[in-house]
């Protein structure tokens, strides 16, 4: 396969769509399925791995942090992207996995990832308060949704689906936090940088990232 992308890692690419094979494969016996009759012969198979594993090395290039990574990445890749693409999706609909697919599956893979406002991560990032007479030790934003229908709101946790359908589109909420940790909801905002600009003026001084990071480990402080 000639690569269209030259930024791509062919090593990671193969190390996908082997692992995608090696899941179909495993997945199919178990159900009694035909991998060429779902995908109208083995070649066509073949070929939308590989399309999927092109895809997501392209979409992980431009979102992933490797900088904060301990794995060997295309060894990760091997390991366990195919089992994450069929926690997305059935083998039958991989024909249909796109760019939309590539947040979910990569919060499987608990990869630390470039907070981006859509779709909308599930951030929760913390700075101190330079303000020392202020009521509040530290401010906090973080991604918060409710169910459709429903009007109480939950935080949006790693590893929550981004696209989940259940759930009306998420929100960043900007919360005070005290001494004891406990917390107050202050504003809610559709952008982290609108969220920055506002913490920022009442609270002239405060280190949030400018680019944060989304990881499995929780909060991490500014």
């Amino acid at each position: 396969m000639i690569f269209k992308n030259d930024s791509l890692d062919p090593a990671a690419v193969f190390a996908c769509a082997a692992s995608l094979r090696d899941a179909c494969d495993q997945a199919a016996k178990l159900q009694n399925l035909s991998l060429s009759d779902a995908f109208n012969g083995m070649d066509q198979f073949y070929r939308e791995a590989m399309r999927i594993a092109a895809l997501f090395e392209e979409w992980a290039c431009k979102h992933v942090v490797f900088d904060e990574m301990c794995d060997v990445w295309p060894y990760l890749l091997e390991d366990k992207f195919g089992a994450a693409c069929l926690q997305r999706m059935s083998v039958e609909d991989l024909k249909y996995f796109d760019a939309e697919d590539c947040p979910d599956v990569a919060l499987k893979l608990l990869l630390p990832l470039h907070y981006q406002d859509a779709p909308r991560l599930p951030l929760d990032v913390k700075a101190i308060n330079p303000i020392p007479s202020s009521h509040f030790t530290h401010w906090r934003i973080q991604t918060i949704r409710c169910l459709s229908g429903d009007d109480n709101f939950e935080a949006m946790i790693y590893g929550d689906d981004p696209f989940d359908p259940d759930y009306e589109p998420s929100i960043l909420a900007l919360y005070g936090v005290n001494a004891e940790g406990l917390v107050e909801h202050i504003k809610d905002f559709d952008r982290y940088a609108d969220a920055v600009a506002f913490v920022s003026k009442i609270a002239p001084g405060v280190e949030f990232p400018e680019e944060p990071v989304v990881s499995a480990s929780g909060a991490s402080d500014g």
